[in-house]
């Protein structure tokens, strides 16, 4: 499974499906790609409706013909304009061409329906992407249920976790491998990820990526 970072929140994870998690490109400033340059999707999950995570979800899913996963709300908006779309929300699971994407808390705003996190289940891995979301102990019934094998956390404060949170999520989580999001993308959420790795110790394995750079899992 390749797992590629696209800068704030926007991941790429391809395994036996294609699926993308908050397809935010255009507009991004630390995005490597644009959607004119995405050529494959299977499935496209938006963890709530903010612009800087929404994104480009519609339209990748016109151009690819991906199904469109995200709270009833969003979804309701993409049918509306003839996207495959499934809603759902906190505490369900949806089942998308094989792959599993649960639904859990985040406390965040949105515009339209709730914040959330998700869990992406495919070829027997679990990818906990925690959304924007401060700490919260509903952290500890993703590790509880879900055993992730890797965490996507955010640490850019202000909007978000700060690190300090960060690096307590990561121990509610528990997952082996944690990658750092929604940083450095704007200077309002700068933050150092090599001091949210120093910070983690022990705790789990901290990969820090650059936008684009992928990991193989």
């Amino acid at each position: 499974m390749e797992i590629t970072w696209l800068g704030h929140s926007a991941v790429k994870i391809k395994g036996s499906k294609t699926v993308f998690i908050d397809p935010f490109m255009t507009g991004n400033p630390c995005c490597p790609t644009s959607p004119e340059e995405i050529r494959e999707a299977d499935i496209i999950v938006v963890t709530h409706h903010h612009g800087d995570h929404l994104g480009d979800a519609f339209a990748l899913a016109r151009k690819t013909g991906a199904v469109l996963v995200a709270i009833h709300e969003i979804a309701v908006d993409a049918q509306a304009e003839g996207i495959a779309a499934e809603g759902m929300n906190i505490g369900g699971t949806v089942e998308v061409k094989g792959v599993k994407v649960h639904m859990v808390v985040a406390h965040h705003s949105a515009e339209k329906g709730n914040a959330t996190g998700v869990v992406v289940e495919m070829d027997g891995k679990r990818l906990y992407h925690a959304g924007d979301t401060g700490l919260t102990y509903d952290m500890k019934l993703v590790a509880e249920f879900f055993h992730p094998d890797l965490s996507f956390i955010p640490i850019g404060d202000r909007y978000t976790m700060g690190i300090a949170s960060a690096v307590k999520a990561v121990e509610f989580v528990k997952s082996r491998r944690v990658i750092p999001v929604h940083y450095d993308t704007f200077p309002i959420v700068r933050a150092d990820p090599q001091e949210f790795k120093r910070k983690v110790g022990s705790l789990a394995e901290v990969i820090i990526l650059k936008p684009g750079e992928t990991f193989k899992l």
